[in-house]
């Protein structure tokens, strides 16, 4: 019994030393060719022109850093030998490990929402906190739409931001023509959205993989164009401004005899609309949130995962793939739609530059490197990326370079994103836990 749970749990390391040097000679020589050509110089503006400095000491210690990160990665990851797993046997470390981190996800969610709602009051909450959370929940509603496109149906959408500013400007269109207020536009954007989701949906109905990713590319880069250049109707580059702002439920936020503060008996201050938007969003971001997983145990949910996993095999079933794909697009649309709509009244003026192809690559690599599929990945990934982009604000010469680094660790690290297992929509029978004494019992017999 003993021989066989060690040969179990025994996992054989090899480091081929020559392989390695080579390996981490390649990676010095790479990263002196990238970061000494753009750390170790930069010009600046002097009289008369610009000069030229170097900063050699900085680029060797990120050169030094980067070779020092391929070393660790060869020592933890890449020297187990091939075909040697490793089982983790009940009642080890690693097996109690797993169980206190089971149990910590479980609730992770829980304590999250809690948090949620009582950020608002905690005695830290300032402006500028509460401004930042608007525009992380704002990306983890626009995440958590993509993923029904990207981690559900498995259809790779590049241009999901031309729904995002569908919405944004159904509402500042529909609020400066015919004077709708944000109440009667929210549910208008999410409706044009989705019906702009189906118009797309039917000219990549046969498409895949990297066809379907360059049409949904053209898409949004379309709607921009058309955004930027219809001036007589859309403002152009100059935008729509003066859009109104939400009241709560009819009552304006503002100083006069009849406001929210006057109503409510409170001293005025204008963080009582920003409150008002970080529960609305936060609403809204709750009810994408459930509204998708509800629409994953449904029958249309089980196909999109379907689709995802094997549209042939999808086919051959008998599922129609053209209405699974369109609800796709459209329910996707849809949440987008009203982020948009949020957005608009948020800023109270919106433009074309607000819904580049940056924004749908941001969405984009939010679901991803939260996990595909994953609800609590997205919101995980979009604290830790727009949160971050403002952390290294005050390094703005090096943020760009710090996320690209970050993002290519992660995804060496964790391949499948930040949360790479996937609750089952249904399960077809109860499933059973196989130690390894039942293994060595059976193997005896």
């Amino acid at each position: 019994m003993t021989d066989i749970k060690n040969e179990v749990v025994k996992s054989r390391w090899h480091l081929d030393f020559k392989k390695v040097g080579k390996d981490l000679v390649v990676t010095a020589l790479l990263a002196t060719a990238i970061f000494g050509s753009t750390v170790a110089f930069k010009t600046v503006t002097v009289e008369g022109g610009l000069a030229l400095i170097t900063r050699f000491d900085v680029a060797f210690y990120i050169i030094a850093t980067v070779v020092l990160g391929r070393l660790l990665l060869w020592l933890l990851f890449w020297s187990r030998s091939a075909g040697q797993p490793t089982q983790v046997l009940p009642g080890s470390l690693k097996h109690n490990v797993a169980g206190i981190m089971s149990k910590i996800g479980k609730g992770f969610a829980p304590t999250l929402l809690i948090f949620a709602l009582v950020f608002p009051f905690l005695p830290f909450t300032d402006r500028y906190l509460l401004d930042m959370s608007i525009l992380i929940l704002t990306y983890v509603m626009l995440g958590w739409g993509l993923n029904i496109v990207v981690g559900l149906a498995g259809l790779l959408d590049l241009g999901y931001v031309a729904f995002y500013a569908i919405g944004a400007y159904s509402y500042a269109l529909l609020a400066q023509y015919f004077g709708f207020s944000f109440w009667m536009c929210l549910p208008l954007a999410g409706i044009l959205a989705a019906f702009w989701g189906i118009i797309l949906g039917f000219p990549v109905l046969r498409l895949r993989g990297d066809y379907l990713a360059i049409v949904t590319l053209a898409f949004g880069e379309i709607i921009r164009i058309v955004l930027l250049n219809w001036y007589q109707f859309t403002g152009g580059p100059d935008g729509i401004s003066g859009i109104p702002r939400p009241s709560f439920f009819g009552i304006p936020f503002n100083r006069s005899e009849g406001g929210f503060a006057d109503i409510f008996g409170l001293e005025y201050s204008s963080i009582h609309r920003i409150v008002f938007l970080y529960f609305l969003i936060l609403a809204l971001a709750l009810l994408t949130n459930f509204v998708t997983n509800r629409l994953r145990r449904l029958p249309i949910g089980r196909a999109w995962e379907a689709l995802r996993e094997d549209e042939i095999a999808c086919r051959s079933l008998g599922l129609n793939t053209t209405t699974v794909k369109l609800t796709a697009f459209a329910t996707g649309g849809m949440f987008a739609g009203f982020a948009g709509s949020f957005f608009a009244t948020r800023q109270g003026f919106i433009s074309p530059e607000s819904f580049t192809f940056i924004e749908s690559a941001l969405i984009l690599a939010i679901v991803v490197l939260g996990g595909m599929g994953s609800q609590i990945g997205v919101v995980i990934a979009a604290v830790v990326m727009i949160g971050g982009f403002e952390v290294f604000r005050e390094a703005e010469q090096y943020r760009m370079l710090i996320f690209g680094l970050a993002m290519v660790f992660i995804m060496i690290w964790r391949p499948r994103g930040l949360i790479s297992t996937r609750i089952p929509s249904i399960f077809l029978k109860e499933r059973k836990t196989v130690s390894s004494d039942m293994v060595a019992q059976g193997e005896g017999h």
